[in-house]
């Protein structure tokens, strides 16, 4: 009786021993799995935020774009973007572009201290390359060449009319990765009392539309008034159209009698030596400013200074009555305007 009480009682001492090493084994297991999911979906989240960190900032700004690429724990695709124009370049001593600044041209702030002191958003040394009255054979492409051959980047303000007859041109200024902006449909002066607000509004829409058609896409919301003549019921539309409107810092005066490529280098650095930094305004339509754009290019490099690009957050939206008036008013090639596909109207036929 004894033994059976016994062997009984031992039964029941095994059963309970079991028992509890079978739940702290399984407990064991739990806890050492719970860290690692946790850690799991932490990491899984961090690359998302970084890539998204790196995307806004490129497209912003070419020059902050190493700070978010520190501080990502996996290498992302977006950071690369601004090495680009650097593997490019022909040239490893080229001028080239310091930063990339995004204009928000909602209101239609103003640039250049001539006319706006609001913004001033270049450092010592810092400048803005930009071009009026284009697009012209031989003087833009000579522009476009020597800002090419040091990989550097500028702003043109075009003409609607110069657009129309020489799209091709525009359309390489695009190419070449420079801002497009405009300049009036035939140049004239937005302050002259011979003109009425409505040809005034005329002219500057009329313009709009012509460097679209040329461009074949929008251009950036970016006006220059001829003569730096500036309009102050047009300053006002221009904050309803959302367009950035641009002064100056420093005249180039390439545009006067007697000008030569000399002179122009020259009245550009001894104004920039003095101010240290600003907006440059010359015109690829003279002649003489393409041949001094490679001496140009030369001193600014020499003297330190780093090249601004200057692009828009969004693009100029044109009116559609003013591009149907554009085609039925001015002498604009239609022939190539219907819906037939490239290979019904060309075929190669040898090679």
């Amino acid at each position: 009786m004894r033994n059976a009480l016994g062997l009984m009682l031992a039964s029941v001492i095994a059963a309970v021993v079991i028992a509890a090493g079978g739940w702290f084994y399984y407990s064991a297991r739990a806890d050492q799995g719970a860290p690692k999911t946790v850690a799991a979906r932490a990491a899984d989240q961090l690359p998302a935020r970084a890539k998204l960190a790196a995307k806004d900032d490129v497209e912003t700004t070419a020059a902050i774009a190493a700070k978010p690429v520190a501080a990502a724990p996996a290498p992302a695709p977006a950071p690369v973007m601004p090495m680009q124009p650097k593997q490019a370049c022909a040239n490893p001593n080229a001028l080239g572009v310091s930063r990339v600044v995004e204009i928000d041209t909602t209101g239609g702030p103003g640039f250049g201290f001539e006319h706006f002191k609001q913004f001033d958003f270049l450092t010592d040394k810092e400048v803005v390359l930009t071009f009026d009255d284009g697009p012209w054979p031989v003087n833009t492409p000579a522009v476009l060449k020597a800002l090419a051959d040091e990989c550097t980047k500028g702003l043109f303000f075009s003409v609607g009319k110069h657009a129309t007859y020489h799209p091709e041109i525009l359309k390489q200024v695009l190419a070449q990765g420079h801002t497009v902006g405009t300049h009036t449909w035939s140049h004239v002066n937005l302050n002259s009392k011979k003109m009425t607000e409505q040809q005034v509004k005329d002219e500057v829409e009329k313009g709009f539309s012509a460097v679209r058609f040329a461009l074949g896409t929008n251009p950036a919301p970016f006006f220059r008034f001829p003569q730096l003549q500036h309009n102050p019921a047009m300053v006002t539309y221009f904050g309803t159209r959302n367009v950035a409107m641009f002064s100056t810092d420093i005249d180039s005066f390439d545009f006067r009698k007697g000008a030569t490529p000399e002179k122009i280098v020259e009245t550009v650095m001894t104004r920039l030596d003095k101010l240290g930094k600003g907006i440059i305004l010359m015109h690829d339509f003279q002649k003489h400013t393409g041949e001094a754009m490679p001496a140009l290019l030369a001193r600014l490099k020499a003297g330190g200074y780093k090249v601004v690009q200057m692009k828009a957050k969004a693009t100029l939206q044109t009116l559609p009555e003013y591009d149907e008036a554009l085609m039925k008013d001015t002498k604009v090639p239609t022939a190539g305007t219907n819906a037939r596909p490239i290979s019904s109207v060309v075929q190669t036929v040898s090679q």
